[in-house]
This record gives structure tokens, C-alpha cells and sequence, in this order.
């Protein structure tokens, strides 16, 4: 399943107090303190779909990281939008977010399986990245999601999860143009550089599990975190929460295209397929704004 997404995502107007978004309602920055930067996206997310956002800029001081999840609430249900996301929004119920650190993001299942309560989720798992796991079965789960992908020219191209797949072209983050891009952009690509960085892009969606239930994905530079949250109730609609807390000062809404992607795209990917790194693109005779677009896109 692909997602079909005619919506131009943006940011609600009802957020933290903290938070100034921009003309386009694409970027969020936290203007003072810690706190208070509670944002929500300004549409429901539909089965599938991501929302994706860039980290654009970092404040020293603080600790603490960007928190990202799900929220069942209506932002405009709310009386006052929360300080925290964690644990004022969540202690609200039908809230379901967790905080991105250096480190330790990604799920690891557990073997014994707790049938859950109404209401709750399974074995109350946390985020968190297993420093041990299981190689053979590592190993099991790679061939039964190479047996689960379609057989195409494109397969490399898309993120799959479960029966979602996502373009990939936009889940990784780039550096900025600098001497050193070449080096930083494949330290993207392989998540050696901690999620918390600048211009990494990490994104939420939820994917279908049957019966009006969806469990909830995080993923970080292109890279599936796991199933963050399960058997989360899809009666009604679902809102992306981002929550610009602490040391993460600003971040932006990342378009992805699903479907056919636009001429433009194309373009940038054919040019850059044939060129050792982005930033050989100045060696290329082509109009700057094309050359500005496969650099910068």
C-alpha cells in the first residue's frame, strides 16, 4: 500500500506558546526556554502516510532532545496546548510520544507477548535501541521482508513497512554544502550520525493492523525504528505531535511525493545518479536554478 497524499503538510496554528511558525506554516522554532513547544500537524494523517520533518537548528544548554508522536486529540479540543508532549500531553490519554535521543530509538520485541487491557498498549514498551539482538533472527526478519517486496526495478527506491511503502528520496538527511558534504551526507545515509543532529529528518506515521487498529512507526533517516506503539485505535483521526523541546531549536516539514514523482524530481535524480556528489553538480553546464534545486532538494 502506498499512500495517496494530496495534502500540502503543514503545521496547526494551535501550538505552544513558545513556538513561531513561518508564513508557509512548514517551519516551527521555539523563540524561548525549554518548553511550550507543543506543534501538531494542521491535518489528520491518513493510513500510511508520514510526516516528516528536518531538524534545522540546535540550542546548547538544554538537555533533552525533539519528541515525536501520535495524538488522537483534536488540537482544537484543547483548552490550553500542553507544556510538555511527555508527560502532560500523553497523562491527557490517546496520546502517544517518545522522546528521540543520541541513542537508543530502536524497538527491540520482546518474547513474551502480554494480552493488553481495553485501552492499553502491548508490554509497555519503550523506545529504545537493543545493544544485544538476536543475529538469526535479525537474519529471518531481513528474508521475510525481501520476500514480502515486490520484485521490481524500484524496490531499492521505497521504505517498506508492513504493507506501507514510502519514497525514500526525502527520509534521509543531507548536510549543508560545505568542503565536507561528501563525507557527512553518507554518514546520513548509513545513521552513523546521531538522529538528534542537525538536517536529520525523522519522521511518524501509523500503519494498519486490521479491526480499526495501527501501530506506530517512527522513522529516522530513512531507517524504520520499529513498531513504537501498538494496537492504537483508528476510530477516529490521528494528528502528528512534535514536540521542539530543549536542545532542538527548529525544524521543517519535509514534502515527500507519493505516487509518481513530478518531472522535476526526476530530473534531479537522473542528474545526480551520474555525478560522484551533489556538489560536482557546479562542474555541469546547466541552468543555476537547476543546478540550486539538486543541490539544496
Amino acid at each position: 500500500m502506498e499512500p495517496v497524499s494530496d495534502q500540502f503538510m503543514q503545521f496547526h496554528p494551535i501550538h505552544g506558546t513558545n513556538v513561531r511558525l513561518d508564513h508557509s506554516g512548514t517551519q516551527a522554532t521555539r523563540v524561548e526556554s525549554f518548553a511550550n513547544g507543543v506543534c501538531f500537524s494542521k491535518c489528520p494523517l491518513k493510513p500510511g502516510e508520514i510526516f516528516l520533518i528536518e531538524i534545522e537548528d540546535k540550542e546548547l544548554g538544554w538537555c533533552g532532545h525533539l519528541r515525536i508522536g501520535l495524538t488522537a486529540r483534536d488540537p482544537r479540543s484543547l483548552e490550553v496546548v500542553p507544556e510538555y508532549s511527555i508527560p502532560n500531553l500523553t497523562d491527557l490519554g490517546d496520546s502517544w510520544i517518545f522522546a528521540i535521543t543520541r541513542n537508543h530509538n530502536k524497538i527491540v520485541e520482546e518474547a513474551e507477548v502480554i494480552e493488553p487491557r481495553q485501552g492499553e498498549l502491548v508490554g509497555g514498551r519503550r523506545l529504545g535501541r537493543g545493544e544485544e539482538e538476536d543475529e538469526a533472527g535479525d537474519q529471518a526478519d531481513e528474508r521475510t521482508a525481501m520476500n514480502r517486496k515486490p520484485k521490481t526495478f524500484f524496490t531499492d527506491t521505497h521504505l517498506y513497512i508492513e504493507n506501507v511503502r514510502i519514497p525514500r528520496d526525502k527520509l534521509v538527511g543531507r548536510s549543508r554544502p560545505g568542503r565536507y558534504s561528501h563525507i557527512l551526507d553518507d554518514l546520513y545515509k548509513t545513521n552513523a550520525l546521531p538522529p538528534t543532529a542537525r538536517r536529520s529528518r525523522i519522521g511518524v506515521l501509523y500503519v494498519p493492523r486490521g479491526e480499526g487498529l495501527a501501530d506506530m512507526h517512527i522513522v529516522i533517516n530513512g531507517e524504520d525504528m520499529g513498531a513504537s506503539a501498538k494496537r492504537i485505535s483508528t476510530a477516529g483521526p490521528l494528528y502528528a505531535v512534535v514536540d521542539v523541546f530543549a536542545a532542538t531549536k527548529c525544524v521543517r516539514i519535509v514534502q515527500v511525493e507519493y505516487g509518481f514523482s513530478s518531472l522535476q524530481t526526476l530530473c534531479r535524480k537522473a542528474i545526480q545518479k551520474h555525478i560522484v556528489h551533489r556538489m560536482a553538480i557546479d562542474w555541469l553546464e546547466l541552468p543555476e536554478a537547476l543546478k540550486h534545486y539538486c543541490k539544496y532538494e
